[in-house]
């Protein structure tokens, strides 16, 4: 299957770079240099993915994200400039599947896109097809959608492997690295910041007070920890 990206990126000649890899890999990748004919494309037409740059001519990849994510979960990668970590997490908190910091490995690039498009995909991750049942938390591996007493809630693609993974290792302390490798399958630098925001946002969608958390607890110093009774009862 020949997936279908846009990408929004106003360097001419990394977004034809870009299309040519992507394409020898069987991608077909369609540049637009500017944030609006970029949205219009995303809502006239059936799309994988997205490449979203942050640096763009009419207004930056944060608000096109904001704007994507307030109608559609489709799968961003951000394009961050190199050491921009405040990039990184703005991106991220926004609801950005993942980043890639500029200049960049096309070969990264494909295997990140791979691998968001796949979680994106339901059964792409081959997880067992049940639900897995917190108290009144519901995670349906099937679906891929989540739900507290019966109301969904709004994750993107790897804020929902990441809680899948947690919820698979309840009980458990998990570090930030073993968590990434979990779900991306790549080893990260010990400081990324990136499951921290990505686990803010998982609470604030599924805590009843995500300032005091009582699903996904924080072990200081050591990662994070799934709590396998919640609300009274244990997982099912």
């Amino acid at each position: 299957m020949n997936h279908r990206l846009l990408m929004i990126e106003d360097d001419r000649n990394l977004a034809a770079m870009v299309s040519e890899y992507l394409g020898d890999a069987g991608m077909i990748v369609t540049p637009f240099y500017a944030a609006i004919p970029g949205l219009q494309a995303l809502e006239q037409e059936k799309w994988d993915a997205v490449i979203l740059d942050v640096m763009l001519p009419d207004f930056d990849g944060f608000e096109v994200c904001r704007r994507i994510r307030s109608y559609s979960d489709i799968p961003i990668l951000m394009l961050t400039a190199k050491g921009e970590e405040m990039d990184r997490v703005v991106g991220l908190e926004l609801g950005a599947d993942d980043y890639l910091p500029k200049p960049f490995s096309p070969r990264e690039l494909l295997a990140r896109l791979r691998a968001i498009i796949r979680r994106h995909t339901p059964g792409g991750l081959n997880k067992q097809n049940k639900s897995l049942n917190f108290g009144r938390l519901e995670i349906d591996s099937q679906a891929r959608q989540v739900r507290v007493g019966g109301q969904p809630k709004e994750l993107t693609g790897h804020q929902f492997d990441i809680l899948e993974a947690m919820a698979h290792n309840a009980g458990l302390v998990l570090s930030r690295d073993r968590l990434m490798d979990l779900v991306r399958g790549e080893e990260l630098e010990a400081f990324d910041r990136s499951i921290d925001v990505h686990i803010s946002r998982i609470r604030a969608a599924i805590e009843d007070d995500p300032k005091k958390p009582c699903r996904i607890i924080t072990v200081r110093g050591s990662g994070y920890v799934f709590a396998s009774k919640q609300d009274g009862s244990e997982s099912l």
